[in-house]
């Protein structure tokens, strides 16, 4: 806690007590870092999960932000509401982790962050995988020039959600689908991994569950480095290769020892999230033989990372490892994806 000016936990609170609020809440009350202040939602199950966990309860954000003054909140609401909870976040001088998406559109996105930089208010966006070891690691090796020139990644993101998840309507129709919901996150590990995204092509597929949704999609992007990208995205196969299932990130999935990200460079390649390195040691072409190398990482909650530091930031000054223009730029690209298989062509994206 080297970059905290503060002894104590930093008070923060959390907006929002579905499935990723309660996951905060929970790190939260485990956490050296901060403590939680306070729950805003008004659902009634919510008060019952705030008094569950000697939390105080607000029906209203705004009353909470008023009577509690919290350092920090963590908006965990529908997309829908991000952006009207972060300006009113913005307007008390509170500092915000969004989930992701930062919001549902890039113009709305954009609108928070310039109120955050009007205000002078540290703004986050909670893409959880940057503060993963795993992913902390390979990106010191990709600065560090092992893989060369980055080529090319190939990743996957490939489930299958029983048929009872679809039993809540939203995830039947569009925005609810694995583009928005899953694809989201590998998007920005690439863009964390390899810098911005320049050009997206893609097609989307509800062959399988016929919901309005897509349960399918195949991308592919070209990087301003020059690299290019194709993932695999479905939420209807059955298949162990997700970052979900390959990297443990959280207990409630089986952890398979599996990769699911594959990058290629002119020097080497590496696996994620089994840190393998190949490469060649002596003459090089396709007919010498390779070498494997593993380097093994300490594991660590992202979840809880991201708690210390979200606190490093608020008051140590840090530079957000996700910031909400980091959001905005990786909204923009997933967004992208609809965009170019509605119709049928790329999508340009500035660098």
């Amino acid at each position: 806690m080297s970059n905290l000016v503060s002894a104590t936990r930093m008070p923060i609170a959390i907006i929002g007590a579905g499935g990723i609020g309660r996951a905060h809440v929970e790190r939260g009350m485990r956490s050296d870092a901060v403590t939680i202040a306070a729950i805003a939602d008004p659902a009634a199950g919510a008060r019952e999960f705030a008094a569950s966990v000697g939390v105080a309860w607000y029906a209203d954000h705004r009353a909470m932000l008023d009577a509690v003054r919290p350092a920090c909140a963590i908006v965990a609401t529908p997309n829908a509401q991000h952006v009207d909870i972060g300006l009113d976040c913005i307007a008390h001088g509170v500092a915000l982790l969004v989930e992701k998406p930062i919001a549902d559109s890039v113009a709305q996105a954009r609108r928070l962050c310039e109120a955050a930089a009007a205000r002078g208010v540290p703004l986050m966006v909670g893409h959880q995988r940057r503060h993963n070891p795993i992913i902390a690691a390979a990106r010191r090796m990709l600065a560090a020039g092992v893989l060369g020139r980055p080529v090319s990644v190939t990743a996957m993101s490939t489930w299958f959600k029983p048929d009872a998840y679809f039993d809540t309507a939203w995830r039947r129709e569009a925005g609810g689908g694995p583009v928005l919901i899953n694809l989201i996150h590998d998007i920005d590990l690439l863009r964390f991994l390899l810098g911005e995204i320049t050009c997206v092509q893609a097609v989307t597929s509800n062959f399988v569950r016929r919901h309005a949704v897509e349960d399918t999609a195949a991308v592919m992007l070209t990087f301003a480095n020059g690299a290019l990208g194709a993932i695999s995205v479905s939420d209807s196969a059955v298949a162990p290769w997700n970052w979900d299932l390959a990297a443990g990130e959280a207990a409630h999935y089986p952890r398979q020892d599996v990769n699911s990200h594959y990058l290629c460079g002119t020097e080497a390649s590496l696996t994620l999230p089994r840190l393998e390195v190949w490469r060649y040691r002596g003459a090089r072409g396709w007919h010498e033989p390779l070498t494997a190398e593993r380097t093994q990482v300490h594991t660590a909650d992202p979840y809880a990372e991201q708690l210390r530091h979200l606190r490093a930031v608020v008051e140590g000054g840090v530079a957000p490892i996700c910031s909400g223009q980091d959001g905005l730029r990786t909204l923009e690209a997933t967004l992208a994806v609809h965009t170019a298989a509605a119709s049928g062509r790329p999508v340009t994206l500035c660098a």
